[in-house]
């Protein structure tokens, strides 16, 4: 993709007045910028800039033929690696027995704990967000009391959590999302931090998918995603955990946490634990060891295909 490389900026106007420049440019047929900005220049006198950028010198030099910019003054951008500087503003990241760190910081790894690689990218989860960083301290609590083996993380992203999960346990774990992006992040990833074998990534949208259907019950879920989603995918969720099995969801604000408690509750699942980072919330469901079936039944095998297709039944 061309970088921009030139500016050609007005400086010193109103805020209504480089509005509407900056309207009227992003109108003109005759100049072509890759972009136009407006930039508070003084906050004490209200003062703003109009900025247009360009691949060359030569096309600033044309755009100045326009009496509205004939005044305007060009200067070349400087050169930076705008990507390493976004990465190095990331700090690592401390959840529980995690370390999560980007590229640039593998000399910060701790002797002990896991430590998990994880750069910025075009996949949402590096661990730097309190929904993230809520997942994996609600896993690092999970396993003081017991080592999962049938793991599920549905909206992947960058597969951290997934991975983060294999690491611990040495178990695979299926992690799917809608974005084809993501799951090649995640396959990546997992081959990074050394867990490529453990990790089956794939495209999915929901529960339906064969491979989710055919796995059985899992004994944690991760769902990472949205509220909205959460909700949608509720009935399935709770099908899905195996009794005893946790099940860690997030992508909530704390104004959404209680629709989520009472939408799982009602699917008869317990709410195990909460934990906020800022306005984030991530919340912990258990099922009950005995799942109680019409009639005292005790559940048997969970069916995984029918007239519609695979799907959650419980065969009780």
């Amino acid at each position: 993709m061309t970088e921009a490389r030139f500016t050609l900026t007005l400086p010193a106007l109103s805020h209504d007045a480089a509005n509407v420049l900056a309207s009227s440019l992003e109108e003109n047929f005759r100049i072509d910028p890759m972009a136009i900005t407006i930039n508070e220049t003084d906050e004490v006198k209200r003062l703003w800039e109009v900025a247009l950028y360009f691949a060359s010198a030569d096309e600033a030099e044309d755009a100045k033929t326009l009496d509205e910019l004939k005044d305007g003054l060009i200067a070349p951008m400087p050169q930076q690696d705008w990507v390493r500087q976004s990465l190095e503003g990331l700090a690592p990241v401390t959840a529980g027995r995690f370390f999560l760190h980007g590229s640039h910081d593998r000399h910060r790894r701790r002797p002990g704990g896991i430590a998990l690689e994880i750069d910025a990218g075009t996949a949402f989860g590096t661990g730097h967000h309190g929904t993230t960083e809520g997942c994996l301290l609600a896993l690092d609590r999970i396993l003081k009391r017991r080592m999962p083996s049938n793991i599920l993380d549905v909206g992947c992203g960058t597969g951290v959590l997934a991975i983060a999960a294999a690491k611990a346990t040495g178990r695979p774990a299926l992690a799917s999302d809608i974005d084809p992006e993501a799951v090649k992040v995640t396959v990546a990833n997992a081959a990074l931090n050394g867990v490529k074998p453990l990790i089956g990534s794939f495209v999915a949208a929901g529960l339906s998918h064969p491979r989710i259907a055919g796995g059985g019950r899992y004994d944690l879920i991760f769902a990472n995603i949205l509220a909205r989603p959460l909700v949608a995918l509720s009935t399935g969720l709770a099908r899905a955990l195996a009794p005893g099995g946790d099940l860690i969801l997030s992508g909530l604000t704390l104004e959404q946490m209680r629709w989520i408690e009472a939408t799982y509750e009602s699917r008869d699942l317990v709410l195990a634990g909460r934990i906020t980072r800022g306005n984030w919330a991530t919340l912990v469901f258990t099922r009950a060891q005995k799942q109680k079936c019409p009639g005292g039944r005790t559940p048997g095998r969970l069916l995984v295909a029918g007239s519609r297709g695979a799907g959650w039944e419980f065969d009780c």
